[in-house]
């Protein structure tokens, strides 16, 4: 392999580290247990998508060319940088936004596009069984063929979903309209926008 010397002992630092974490030797794991230690990475430990990325490649590279796999396809999707609403703003001005809000289901939806780092769609597409309350997580339904990913969920933010549920008790749709269908995206973005007028928020930002 054509890799430098650092990036050689960065991915013996990965097989290492999944040895630690399975207390197995790695020639004897399967694929099952190389994405358990990857939702390991991401959902428990939290690494930068670079570092997960890092360890994916050298961990990759170890099965296939030392110790020959066919393949190697994980199910554990690597994180992306999360796209924060709205980016610009201080956490300051989340909170009096979040206060701002006057409608319970749209404030429960803006905490969670800011406590799990969501996109609009992906907010709008929660189901009620997404939420995994035993193990704090979020599970967020990728599409177009992509995989799942895994959100953790601080006890705080758990506890406010909890509440929500026994407010509105959604069958289906965690945030749904009448007739039991998702809310749309314009009822979001105007909620948003019309909190952080009240709220005296001035910098400029968007779902």
């Amino acid at each position: 392999m054509g890799a430098s010397p650092r990036t050689h002992e960065s991915y013996l630092a990965a097989v290492q580290d999944l040895a630690k974490f399975t207390h197995r030797s790695p020639d004897t794991l399967a694929h099952a247990d190389l994405t358990r230690y990857f939702e390991h990475l991401v959902v428990q430990r939290t690494l930068a998508p670079a570092s997960v990325r890092l360890m994916y490649n050298g961990i990759r590279f170890f099965y296939l060319q030392v110790l020959g796999w066919p393949t190697v396809d994980l199910e554990v999707t690597l994180p992306k940088r999360p796209q924060r609403i709205p980016e610009l703003l201080t956490r300051g001005a989340v909170a009096a936004i979040l206060a701002a809000c006057d409608n319970p289901r749209y404030r429960m939806m803006l905490t969670v596009c800011d406590g799990c780092g969501l996109r609009l769609s992906e907010v709008l597409a929660l189901r009620v069984k997404d939420i995994d309350g035993e193990r704090r997580l979020l599970r967020i339904e990728q599409g177009k063929g992509a995989k799942d990913r895994l959100v953790p969920l601080s006890p705080t933010l758990l506890a406010e979903l909890r509440a929500y549920w026994r407010l509105y008790r959604p069958n289906d749709w965690l945030f749904a309209g009448p007739g039991g269908t998702p809310l749309s995206p314009s009822g979001l973005q105007k909620a948003f926008t019309d909190a952080k007028r009240r709220a005296g928020v001035t910098t400029v930002g968007g779902i």
